[in-house]
């Protein structure tokens, strides 16, 4: 009897054993699987294209054409639409992430450069660089409701993660717009320095971060008090800026210029404001984008029409992928399109009827 008792008992503690054993390797297997799921859009500027690649396996999907001279592009919230801008056409244009088809056209001001979405997803802003304003988009509408007025040749902009504010980086100037979104009026500049180009925040809302172009720099601020607390030396032409959704680094596209590219990318720790590394990326690093799992960064490198494929636990680079010519605004969806075998999807963009916006269903 008592020899039972300790063979039971050496039974429960090998089963206890096995069973460690496989939930340690099933977690370290996930810790280590080094696939996302998803789709990353790239909006190619001179080649009037967008290239979707298959976030598991970095390969392209497909192309979509006929898009005149895409400059930015972001996916919205619900990770189910894609807004495009078309910078000579003077359009926002949102596009189905799953199936590619067209769900709305709207006219935006002059020279459009970058859009995003209200965290709730019911609007949409876009910078227009000649017209220095912000148009603002009823998604469910799909009407341009307002113009907001920003500072010289605005840029890049972002929404604070509570939807909140709205921070507009005035490229020709020294400052950053605030726009308020309840009131959607603009309510404050704040003094950065030298062309500001993009803007980034922390996750708890608390800071934002800046692309200071002419200083080579990025700048810190803080958004309770509205002021520029701290700057720290990046690369050659910084462009945009992201910050890991898991609020660990910042990252800065360095672009350069086309005569002298640059070809990195900076690596900023948000708890010591300092470079803690700077990766080679590819020539004329401009856009950025990290997954929602902050596992991996995905860089476009305009002059040489690629996007890098950056390793957020190693630094390094594992993966480049080809795109069209000149690839500018990159985003990230969790859904991966319906699998289809044409290389090239042709989007065909209606008349526009006035000023306005063409109403399709949404």
């Amino acid at each position: 009897m008592k020899y039972r008792k300790i063979n039971l008992l050496v039974i429960q503690k090998l089963k206890n054993f096995i069973i460690f054993v496989v939930v340690f390797t099933i977690v370290n297997a996930l810790a280590n699987d080094k696939s996302i799921e998803g789709s990353v859009w790239v909006a190619n500027e001179d080649d009037n294209s967008i290239t979707i690649i298959n976030a598991r396996n970095n390969k392209v999907l497909t192309t979509l054409t006929e898009i005149e001279s895409p400059h930015n592009l972001q996916v919205s919230p619900d990770n189910k639409t894609v807004w495009i801008v078309s910078g000579h056409k003077a359009l926002a244009i949102a596009v189905d992430v799953k199936t590619y088809a067209l769900k709305g056209v709207v006219a935006t001001g002059k020279m459009p450069a970058h859009i995003i979405i209200s965290p709730d997803g019911k609007s949409v802003y876009v910078t227009n660089g000649e017209d220095n304003s912000v148009s603002i988009i009823d998604v469910r509408t799909m009407k341009a409701i307002s113009t907001i007025p920003t500072g010289k040749q605005p840029h890049g902009l972002r929404t604070s993660p509570d939807g909140k504010w709205i921070y507009v980086a005035n490229a020709s100037g020294t400052t950053i717009s605030v726009i308020e979104t309840a009131s959607n009026k603009k309510i404050a500049d704040i003094e950065v320095g030298k062309k500001p180009v993009q803007v980034g925040f922390s996750p708890d809302g608390k800071y934002a971060y800046v692309s200071l172009n002419a200083e080579n720099v990025l700048a810190k601020i803080d958004v309770s008090s509205k002021k520029t607390i701290a700057k720290v030396a990046v690369g050659v032409g910084p462009i945009q800026v992201f910050v890991s959704p898991n609020n660990k680094y910042i990252l800065v596209a360095n672009q350069g210029t086309e005569q002298n590219p640059s070809t990195t990318t900076s690596i900023v720790d948000i708890k010591t404001f300092t470079v803690v590394k700077t990766v080679n990326t590819g020539k004329g690093a401009h856009g950025v984008v990290i997954e929602s799992l902050s596992r991996f960064a995905y860089i476009t490198n305009m002059y040489e029409n690629t996007i890098a494929i950056l390793d957020l636990k190693t630094l390094k680079i594992v993966a480049s992928t080809p795109t069209g010519i000149k690839p500018n605004g990159i985003s990230y969806s969790r859904y991966t399109p319906t699998a289809t075998s044409s290389s090239n999807i042709a989007i065909k963009l209606p008349e526009m009827k006035s000023s306005n916006e063409i109403n399709m269903k949404h």
